[in-house]
């Protein structure tokens, strides 16, 4: 670890120190002031609640889910399925929960999930890629029931956001706030493929009449794949204590593990769908024939069984991460009109992605041997900001520090020649025979921002501007892929936004940003590093960030339980990084990181809630965006002509998307209907290939107890998934987009799926 981690545990522990003094003497001050995520979560949905929030009072598309809404889903699904009803939120998965991770994907207004920012309680959580190098997915980082919103910014983020990737929108979660009375909240759940879910937290309510208080929890879940063989399990705990301080403030510490292992299902392409169908998928209850396949590969010879080629079907395949993710945060009230918020945090990732694969068989056993890819994660890091009040004016000055030490490695272990694999899949490797490569990086970020809000009457004008610098820096161990160092920095990155009220209940709003999205730490993915040292030498030189510069325009309006929103926006998207597979996944081969231009990104989108009657809310949204290359691809080969994206759809960028929902829910009865469209989507940059559209519907149905007794606050609940059964293409770039051509890059979406959940105290 870092010399500067080391600096920053320090001044962590120095600072916990300090705010533990504070909170003591503060114990005899009055009592705490009611949270107001408190007053939220004790809200009766029949009341009127806002399930879905449009973002009134923002210069800019932002809009939320509240945790009645994610609670509403079946229990153990990704928040991320929560907010896939937003206009211009493209959300795919592989599974009924959306918590598989190798195929959860999220695109915004045509930008991809490492080109997005995502927090969670202000702590960056990275670009949620897969092979993350930088953070983790939400669904490892906190249990969905501790969820209390999701925000999404479509198309620019707060500028204190911290990321350094959020060059097309951010997603911010926030968890629930500790009750201020003690309870028991559980649910379990059991459905199709043998799921099993439970979930159970308890609240310590008020402790000392001070304001002392928090949770403990525990998730599980367990589920058999749908098709083929295996099994996905996570273990979760999330703990959280809060000191509130009333008026001055507040100190809150949080503690979240997990421990994630799955089995993968096979990648497919259009020509093995036409051949095999959706069902296909690895051999992972036959490693006899796995061995088989294998030997007969190696040696020349045709392929047992239905199979053409060995990427076909492996015979298994896995993700295994492993997670603690800490942090500590003092929001104080310094004087009447200055307040501060200070957060540390640090986060340990131990993981593994593996194959079963025949390219290398094992010295003197297996004609098979496991692939993994290996990701060793410890960063630490502070943010902050200081708020100014003054009458109407409104003064932010800010900042984010990160110190990440990651280690991506690529090995080789062996297995035993005989007819049961000898390694069991969801277990972590050790004592390999082999490695490809070993990479130790450094990434040292470093932000500031500065923002102003400035309220003339109905006018209100906000603006600022943030300074990023990120230093990536490769120390290669084994192997041959690239070394050295790189940067990343603007120290003047400008937004400005207008807010106008049209009377009390319409607005209009409008809003400019220019974002830099810096490179990334990596061995494998999108990284500079990602490829041989000439390669990297070739491009160092003109390497640049990507960027971006957005223009939204927007209003809303509400009245008598009728809220909507209309939004359009215009991306100039610059120095657009490709990051070019070569060969299949398996096959494991350095990609080419190529600059292709520029991209322009446009489009409009439409919200519309009506709550006819108190516990009735209807829900639509549609959008239309086009993201499209304005440039063609310079070839890096002399005498090979320039590749023709110029005018071409980026992938994965769906221009029309349609969600509805219609909900009654009285507190006591609860009936949910939702549809998702989404028109075809390119996966090559060619847009020779595609997938078709689709309409996906989920249903939910229950009954909770409201009455004095054991029973009161119990409530049976039972959901389905892709109700009408459809046969459907759910993530496309699974191992990246090619140019043109089949590629082994998509995934089946999962078939109707039924789940029976018991639940108390939500």
């Amino acid at each position: 670890m870092s010399v500067r981690l080391h600096l920053f545990a320090g001044s962590f522990l120095l600072a916990c120190t300090s705010t533990a003094a504070i909170a003591q003497s503060a114990i005899a001050a009055d009592g705490p002031a009611p949270l107001a995520s408190d007053a939220a979560a004790a809200t009766d949905p029949a009341e009127g609640a806002d399930i879905v929030v449009l973002g009134f009072g923002q210069a800019r598309q932002v809009q939320t889910v509240s945790a009645i809404d994610i609670n509403r889903l079946t229990p153990g699904s990704t928040p991320l399925k929560a907010i896939s009803k937003l206009p211009g939120v493209n959300y795919q998965a592989a599974d009924a929960f959306g918590a598989y991770e190798w195929s959860s994907r999220i695109t915004l207004r045509g930008f991809n999930q490492n080109q997005l920012g995502f927090t969670l309680d202000g702590v960056p959580l990275g670009d949620m890629s897969y092979g993350n190098a930088n953070g983790l997915h939400i669904s490892r980082a906190i249990i969905s029931e501790n969820l209390g919103t999701a925000s999404v910014a479509q198309g620019a983020g707060a500028l204190g956001t911290a990321s350094s990737s959020n060059l097309g929108g951010t997603i911010e979660f926030t968890s629930l706030a500790p009750r201020d009375k003690a309870d028991i909240v559980a649910s379990g759940t059991y459905g199709s493929d043998e799921t099993w879910r439970g979930f159970v937290r308890l609240e310590s309510g008020d402790l000392t009449g001070q304001g002392l208080k928090g949770y403990l929890s525990y998730g599980y879940l367990k589920t058999d794949k749908w098709k083929g063989f295996g099994e996905q399990r996570q273990h979760q705990v999330n703990a959280k204590i809060v000191q509130d301080l009333g008026d001055r403030g507040s100190i809150t510490g949080f503690f979240n593990f997990s421990d994630r292992r799955e089995q993968d299902y096979q990648d497919l392409s259009l020509g093995l769908i036409r051949k095999y169908g959706y069902d296909l998928d690895n051999i992972s209850n036959d490693f006899a024939l796995a061995q088989a396949i294998a030997t007969a590969y190696q040696a020349g010879l045709p392929l047992p069984g239905p199979y053409a080629t060995v990427d076909d079907a492996y015979f298994d395949a896995a993700g295994l991460r492993r997670d603690y993710l800490a942090g500590l945060t003092v929001d104080s009230r310094l004087t009447e009109n200055v307040s501060l918020v200070l957060t540390g945090y640090y986060h340990d990732n131990h993981g593994q992605g593996l194959w079963y694969l025949p390219y290398t068989p094992t010295p003197g056993g297996s004609s098979l041997s496991v692939r993994t890819t290996e990701y060793d994660i410890h960063r630490g890091g502070v943010l902050g900001h200081v708020a100014i009040d003054t009458g109407a004016n409104h003064l932010e000055i800010g900042g984010w520090y990160e110190s990440n030490d990651f280690q991506n490695a690529r090995r080789f272990y062996g297995l035993a020649n005989q007819s049961t694999a000898s390694l069991p899949t969801l277990e972590f490797k050790k004592n390999p025979f082999a490695t490809q490569f070993d990479v130790k990086f450094n990434t040292e970020t470093m932000m500031y921002y500065v923002s102003d809000k400035l309220t003339l009457g109905d006018l209100t004008l906000s603006g600022g501007w943030k300074g990023l610098q990120v230093k990536n820096k490769a120390t290669r161990i084994v192997g041959t892929l690239a070394a050295g160092e790189i940067e990343a920095r603007d120290w003047f990155l400008p937004q400005a936004g207008a807010l106008y009220h049209v009377g009390e209940d319409a607005e209009l709003f409008a809003t400019f940003t220019q974002n830099m999205r810096a490179f990334t730490s990596a061995a494998v993915g999108g990284s500079p590093f990602a490829t041989t040292q000439a390669g990297l030498n070739a491009i160092r030189g003109t390497l640049k960030p990507e960027r971006s510069t957005s223009y939204e325009l927007g209003g809303r309006v509400r009245s008598s339980g009728f809220q909507a929103s209309l939004a359009g926006y215009y991306v100039d998207f610059s120095n657009r990084l490709l990051s070019l597979p070569n060969g299949t996944g398996g096959a494991g081969k350095p990609t080419t990181l190529q600059n292709v231009g520029s991209v322009r990104n446009y489009g409009v989108e439409a919200t519309v809630i009506y709550k006819p009657l108190p516990p009735v809310s209807l829900f639509a949204s549609y959008s239309y965006g086009k993201a499209e290359y304005r440039d063609d691809v310079i070839s890096n080969v002399a005498g090979t002509p320039a590749i023709a994206t110029k005018g071409k759809t980026v992938p994965d960028n769906p221009e029309h998307m349609v969600k509805g929902e219609a909900v009654y829910d009285d507190g006591r009865f609860l009936a949910r209907v939702g549809a998702n469209y989404m028109s075809k989507r390119y996966f090559t940059y060619l847009n020779d290939q595609s997938v078709k559209g689709r309409v996906l519907v989920d249903a939910t149905i229950g009954y909770t107890f409201r009455r004095e007794g054991v029973l009161n606050g119990v409530g049976i609940e039972g959901s389905v998934t892709n109700l009408t059964d459809l046969d459907y293409v759910g993530t496309i770039g699974s191992n990246g987009f090619g140019f043109s051509g089949d590629n082994q890059t998509l995934l089946a979406g999962a078939p109707r799926q039924f789940f029976v959940t018991l639940r108390k105290g939500f």
